[in-house]
């Protein structure tokens, strides 16, 4: 009985890791052809696309999939989807941003409200947080690829604003009006990153105690469970001890 057991539990916890990778592979694929429809199907011309792409290759997304996403686009296939973003409050006063891509705004403004609620937060206005964060482009390279002063001169003459590297990775900032020269300079240099993608970088952060910082990690994981949010960004710091928990 104890075999199977185990064995029952192997499979369970097999089914919600195929779940899981399934609803990201329909997030990475949404994101794809909305890339492809907004601008050219070709990556080399279409910044935002050939990030998307990187990013889908960087969860190790079949070829196929990501292939047919952009046929959905230039097909005229794809199901017309609105980009909006939502801005709020989470436990201890921490920004949260949440960018989505849904086919029905009634339903997602409804579930992103709900979720901020019952997570003892708040829904704001658009713009309520995000002058609390700089909207930036950024690519992260694996720490080996060069050292961090290679890194940082290479990305200097790119044109990029900041570099943070540590033991595992170099995370290399740039302006949104730069962001595709600059991927494409380190990508010359380099090879092609581990990353590439628009995000919310907070200015500051906010420091929480565990139990608030427990809240707001439950609030971003039951965020990042809906089919139609894309990103959540906050702009908090937890203890090491939490973090060391969560990831248990």
């Amino acid at each position: 009985m104890a075999g199977h057991s185990q064995f029952k539990n192997i499979m369970h916890r097999k089914g919600r890791q195929d779940a899981m990778k399934s609803k990201l592979f329909g997030k990475l694929a949404r994101e794809i052809t909305v890339a492809a429809k907004l601008g050219t199907p070709d990556p080399a011309m279409n910044p935002r696309l050939r990030a998307a792409i990187i990013a889908a290759r960087a969860e190790n997304m079949p070829k196929d999939n990501i292939e047919r996403a952009i046929k959905k686009a230039t097909g005229g296939e794809g199901d017309n989807y609105e980009q909006i973003r939502y801005e709020g409050y989470g436990p201890g006063g921490v920004a949260v941003i949440v960018e989505v891509l849904t086919d029905n705004r009634n339903r997602t403004a409804g579930d992103v409200r709900a979720t901020f609620t019952k997570s003892g937060g708040n829904l704001a206005e658009t713009g309520a947080v995000s002058f609390m964060f700089d909207h930036l482009g950024v690519i992260e390279y694996d720490a080996k690829v060069a050292s961090a002063e290679a890194m940082f001169e290479a990305a200097l003459e790119a044109g990029a604003d900041d570099v943070v590297s540590n033991a595992d990775t170099h995370e290399i900032y740039a302006a949104q009006d730069r962001f595709g020269s600059v991927a494409k300079a380190l990508e010359t240099k380099f090879g092609e990153p581990r990353k590439s993608s628009l995000v919310w970088r907070p200015q500051n952060t906010v420091a929480v105690d565990d139990e608030q910082g427990e809240k707001v990690i439950k609030l971003i994981d039951n965020l990042n469970d809906h089919d139609d949010v894309q990103n959540v960004y906050a702009n908090f710091e937890v203890s090491d001890a939490l973090v060391s928990k969560m990831s248990a």
